[in-house]
């Protein structure tokens, strides 16, 4: 891949320690000639910035090693951004330490320690905004194609699903699935969403040449170790790197729990639904962040609710059943944003459905009224789902409550969303809204189900506040 190529990293490296050098001139800068500091006693002597050329080269110099032997460069497949400014924070007060340390053994007297408080500050804050732009970069650089490996999944069970599930819901791992065999025929030939079934694994060798395959993932059980044999060998002479994941006998990938005894790896199987304590802080961030918002919004509320009186005959509120958490039934509630009947309308617009999959979306619906077009594109519709979440019916994060009649067109395996409660905002509204087809959206959510954490919760509410204001794939 491109940005792991000897040539990228080699350049990595050297607009690093170009920004260290800038953070140490920096900090003589602030020291000497804006003299934020003032002098520490009589032993205080003005510096020229040539005294610290030997600091500067050894503090740049400990400062790579270290990012190197913590693996910044490459840095690894799935580290997120919070990772890297770890990584940077570590490496750079570990070597600043190591400097000060012999800097102050040769020259006590001379150095002035609020340079190195400084300059370790300096460079922590222009690395980590680097690090920020060139994530963006890629992110924009991957969604035209630059920069990712095309990806054959091989197995589409559960520890296949598993695998494209991270991979949708973590993009930053570079990964594009042009499509996946399995040689069960419902599965080889039926797409996941817009993840292209390609037939059976005895279509691999025609694939590998035609599809300009990087990478090729082996999900198959272990039952199967004469057909993976084949399949590597297949990979290998075709240049495609492969590699193999452990069905665990053919468990969630995200059930498997890992030990050791001295040394000895231990496998066991981990329950990935909320424990007591999981559910009661969850409860906590619900009531305590739908608190806070309804007080925010207020103001907003009480306008939408006069505009929407004020526009079209019709109540301010709309009341709709959905379901929620194990299949139970419930009220949610939304402010009105189609004329009164438009769910019976909705029969005659079927055949213009934009959206794959058991759910109805039209950029330009007729049913909506003025008022509704505006309230829905920025999202205020979902408002008074807050007394929802009061009531204990939703969550502020989780899949999108879903209609009655959209779950009858369910597949079994949709119905994991069931297992946590619905969401006003949720990972794949952050991740592309309604752009996302129906498969990848359950991906996102059985995967926010798997991994979730209080952090994640707190993320995915601070990233849905761009998206919101942005209005990215909203109709």
């Amino acid at each position: 891949m491109f940005y792991r190529s000897r040539w990228w990293l080699l350049l990595q490296m050297a607009i690093d320690a170009t920004l260290i050098n800038a953070a140490i001139f920096g900090a003589w800068y602030i020291r000497y000639e804006l003299e934020i500091t003032p002098p520490l006693g009589e032993g205080f002597v003005y510096l020229p910035y040539t005294a610290y050329l030997a600091f500067a080269g050894s503090l740049t110099l400990l400062c790579i090693l270290i990012f190197r032997f913590e693996g910044l460069y490459p840095l690894a497949r799935g580290h997120t951004f919070l990772d890297e400014v770890y990584t940077l924070i570590n490496g750079t007060t570990t070597a600043t330490l190591l400097v000060m340390a012999f800097t102050f053994f040769l020259r006590p007297l001379a150095y002035s320690r609020a340079m190195y408080v400084y300059a370790a500050l300096i460079i922590v804050v222009l690395l980590c905004i680097e690090r920020a732009i060139m994530r963006q970069l890629w992110s924009n650089w991957r969604k035209r194609g630059f920069g990712v490996d095309r990806v054959l999944i091989i197995g589409a069970g559960e520890v296949g699903r598993a695998l494209m599930r991270n991979m949708v819901a973590q993009p930053d791992l570079a990964y594009q699935i042009v499509g996946f065999v399995d040689d069960d025929p419902e599965k080889g030939n039926t797409d996941i969403g817009r993840f292209k079934a390609l037939g059976e694994t005895d279509n691999i060798a025609r694939l590998l040449r035609e599809m300009n395959i990087d990478e090729a993932i082996v999900t198959l059980p272990w039952t199967a170790r004469t057909k993976i044999i084949r399949i590597m060998n297949l990979c290998q002479r075709a240049g495609v790197t492969a590699k193999i994941v452990p069905d665990m006998f053919q468990l969630s990938l995200s059930r498997v729990s890992i030990d050791d005894v001295g040394g000895i790896p231990l496998i066991g199987v981990r329950e990935t639904r909320m424990s007591l304590l999981d559910s009661i802080i969850k409860r906590l961030i619900d009531l305590m962040g739908t608190m806070v918002l309804l007080l925010v919004f207020a103001p907003v509320m009480v306008m939408i609710a006069i505009s929407t009186r004020l526009d079209s005959p019709g109540p301010i509120i709309f009341c709709q059943k959905r379901v929620g958490k194990n299949g139970r039934e419930f009220v949610a509630f939304k402010f009105r944003t189609m004329h009164v009947g438009a769910d019976e309308q909705k029969v005659h617009l079927n055949g213009l459905n934009e959206a794959k999959g058991p759910i109805f979306k039209m950029k330009n619906d007729p049913r909506r009224t003025r008022i509704g077009a505006w309230v829905r594109r920025t999202s205020m519709d979902e408002l008074p789902q807050l007394f929802n979440v009061l009531r204990g019916d939703m969550s502020l994060v989780g899949p999108r409550p879903a209609l009655p009649s959209e779950v009858q067109q369910y597949q079994e395996w949709h119905k994991r969303r069931f297992d946590v409660s619905p969401g006003i905002t949720g990972l794949w509204q952050v991740s592309g809204r309604n752009d996302m087809i129906f498969d990848e959206m359950v991906m996102l959510d059985i995967y926010y189900i798997e991994n979730w954490s209080a952090w994640m919760d707190v993320w995915i509410l601070l990233r849905t506040i761009p998206t919101v204001l942005l209005a990215r794939g909203a109709y």
